[in-house]
């Protein structure tokens, strides 16, 4: 999961992933053996609508909590940023990763589908019934989006990135005003998020029920096909998370000047409780030991890395810009430079926005609003998250990594300058 040391304001939500994961096969399994059988219609009807409501659930809660999310994320990081030189270092570092990850899966993850095609029949089965997947939106229609008259119709028509651009704009503008209305906004915004994610948790407890109704119906019309595509799916949206993880490796071994058998060694039993919690914030302990091993300054890593586990998902661009391609590519949406640029923008501010959620909820308040910014229809995610457990590890192994190579090489700088 993409857990971070977040505000306690916000809620443990619990999301029964392997539960999900258990219904989507067992739908497979239902609707395939069943495939044909004129007397299962009624079922396979009942199905189809129980996992549609339920994905109009997910749709509904999408909006109002990456607002709050947004405002919130970047109060947080904005308020880093103003800790003095060490966390300038550390934030500007989080930075250059996030845009980096997410310009690197633009361009990798449609390159990887072109060589590796999605099996055909699979695009029939995943795509979800995205509908008409609409024309290359131009630079001038990107740019007209971004700035609409009514940022209330823009939100009313699910317009997502001049929303999260004006929540951008909304949490900078909140730090030019005095110190006690800006803590009421602050506090508001978690409010809304803090409850959304309630909400978003319920409907998450539901996925089962959801899941297991869209599988039925998909495995009644399309067979097995499906299960070659999620596998399709799993590989290439981990391959770009493997890049990141590959790149903070970099990181430390030139910016960090680490020795890459010391850093390996170090990092060993870090991947090990990664792979295990799958969560960043579980990993913290240790992270302290392998940075400790490492020969980082104990004030360093104090600092740095719980900064990284609260504000800092390396992974998360590339990889939620990867699910979005994904789903284009499903959907037959065309994908043009400027819809991919505005992607990347997305992305990297809703990672600045995913505080301590279960992977689960991270991919749907995540993935969502890039979809949406990117005009790919956003129904093959319910789908998806079904068997998101498997690559949320390959999302804890980024991170993990990407926190302790950056810790290093803040480190080394700090040491420069002294």
């Amino acid at each position: 999961m993409q857990q971070a040391a977040g505000s306690s304001s916000f809620p443990e939500i619990r999301v029964p992933a392997l539960l999900t994961f258990m219904a989507l096969l067992l739908g497979f399994a239902v609707g395939t053996a069943f495939q044909g059988d004129a007397g299962f219609a009624p079922v396979q009807a009942v199905a189809e609508e129980v996992g549609s409501l339920w994905l109009k659930l997910l749709q509904l809660t999408i909006l109002p909590l990456v607002i709050g999310l947004v405002v919130t994320g970047i109060s947080q990081t904005l308020a880093a940023a103003g800790g003095g030189r060490l966390a300038r270092r550390a934030v500007l570092m989080f930075v250059a990763v996030l845009l980096f990850a997410g310009t690197m899966s633009a361009i990798l993850v449609p390159l990887l589908i072109d060589l590796f095609p999605i099996p055909a029949a699979a695009v029939a089965a995943l795509s979800g019934g995205g509908g008409d997947p609409g024309k290359v939106p131009g630079f001038a229609e990107i740019l007209e989006a971004m700035v609409p008259s009514n940022i209330f119709s823009a939100a009313a028509n699910g317009a997502m990135l001049p929303v999260v651009l004006f929540a951008a704009l909304f949490a900078l503008a909140a730090t030019r005003i005095a110190e006690a209305p800006r803590k009421l906004l602050v506090q508001f915004f978690e409010g809304l998020a803090a409850t959304m994610m309630v909400i978003v948790g319920w409907v998450l407890m539901l996925a089962p029920i959801g899941v297991l109704g869209l599988a039925v119906s998909l495995g009644a019309k399309t067979g097995a096909d499906a299960i070659g595509g999620l596998a399709h799916y799993i590989l290439i949206v981990s391959a770009a998370g493997f890049v990141v993880l590959l790149t903070s490796v970099a990181i430390a071994l030139t910016l960090g000047r680490r020795a890459p058998g010391a850093f390996a060694r170090a990092m060993l039993p870090v991947y090990a409780v990664a792979i295990s919690t799958q969560s960043s914030l579980a990993s913290l302990p240790a992270m302290l030991a392998a940075s400790r091993k490492l020969d980082v300054r104990e004030s360093t890593a104090d600092f740095v890395l719980p900064l990284a586990v609260a504000i800092f998902r390396g992974t998360s661009p590339a990889m939620n810009m990867g699910v979005a391609i994904y789903a284009a590519y499903l959907t037959g949406t065309p994908l043009s430079a400027w819809a991919l640029g505005a992607g990347v923008l997305v992305a990297f501010l809703v990672s600045l926005s995913s505080v301590s959620l279960p992977g689960t909820l991270s991919f749907v308040v995540s993935v969502g609003p890039i979809a949406m910014a990117m005009g790919v229809p956003i129904a093959p995610l319910a789908l998806l998250v079904a068997v998101e457990m498997l690559p949320d590890i390959m999302r804890t192994l980024g991170n993990v990594t990407a926190d302790v190579a950056v810790t290093a090489a803040v480190d080394q700088r700090g040491e420069e300058e002294a």
